[in-house]
């Protein structure tokens, strides 16, 4: 039984899900989805992209559910802009918004000034009145570099929130412990991550269900309503509406959630259990 398990009351053996909507407040088709995926689907988290567009309208619209902050040093679309809240210059492109890749970001950004940007992103949800659950990092930028891994486990330690971490492959890219850290500071991390990207997702997502290892793994999706709006602005907006869809309304899903005996978590849990200590 992982330790992570044990803390939260399971039995060797046992598998819990947390299925997190990630780019909550990039745009109003996603905090439309991601309000569905979460009241009526299947959806247990969500991530909150503080410096976006639609980041205010998620923060008014989810205000009385639990949401992380999905720690944001990149706009990766081409014709769709969002920059740091703090003005940092060293987190900003030449037309004015975030880097597009993380390989950008790691080149020109001062660490100095990504602390404070990471800080005030946190700090912003909080002063929206969004109850905060975790921390996760949007493209991993925080998590690939151990100098801007170690705002992220820093702020989290001191926020007593969990995290989100990729598995031993991406740790061994990383070139750093980047679990064993994290239990050292006392952060709480699930125990496996499954990223859904791309396409077939349906196969990806049922696959990802009836595999569950042990312990406790964390789903990741990234669902959006189709409109023209995220048809201009993304090029993966297909795969995205296919999310909302089995998420949010897909009975074989759930159908296949239950055959799993998971047990479903939010990272509301992992935070309670890591603040009692």
């Amino acid at each position: 039984m992982t330790e992570l398990l044990e803390r939260l009351g399971g039995a060797p053996g046992d598998r819990a899900l947390i299925i997190t909507c990630d780019n909550l407040g990039q745009s109003h088709a996603a905090n439309a989805a991601i309000a569905e995926c979460l009241d009526t689907g299947v959806a247990t988290a969500a991530g909150l992209m503080v410096p976006c567009p639609w980041a205010r309208d998620a923060a008014s619209r989810f205000s009385h559910t639990p949401v992380g902050v999905d720690l944001t040093l990149n706009a990766e679309f081409d014709n769709y802009r969002w920059g740091p809240i703090t003005q940092a210059p060293s987190l900003l492109d030449g037309d004015g918004g975030f880097p597009r890749t993380p390989a950008d970001a790691w080149e020109h950004s001062d660490i100095d000034e990504v602390h404070r940007e990471c800080r005030a992103q946190i700090e912003r949800a909080g002063q929206w009145g969004s109850n905060l659950t975790h921390l996760s990092p949007h493209l991993d930028t925080l998590l690939m570099r151990p100098e801007f891994f170690a705002v992220y486990l820093e702020l989290a330690a001191e926020m007593k929130l969990p995290i989100r971490l990729g598995g031993s492959d991406q740790e061994r890219r990383a070139g750093f412990p980047f679990r064993r850290l994290a239990a050292d500071a006392g952060v709480l991390v699930p125990d496996h991550l499954v990223q859904i990207r791309g396409r077939p997702v349906r196969r990806t997502l049922e696959e990802a269900v009836e595999n569950l290892a042990p312990g406790v793994t964390e789903l990741a999706v990234s669902p959006a309503i189709d409109t023209p709006e995220l048809r201009e602005l993304d090029p993966g907006w297909l795969g995205r509406v296919e999310q909302y869809l089995l998420v949010a309304h897909d009975p074989p899903l759930r159908a296949a959630i239950g055959r799993s005996g998971a047990r479903m978590l939010s990272y509301a849990d992992l935070r309670d259990a890591q603040r009692q200590g």
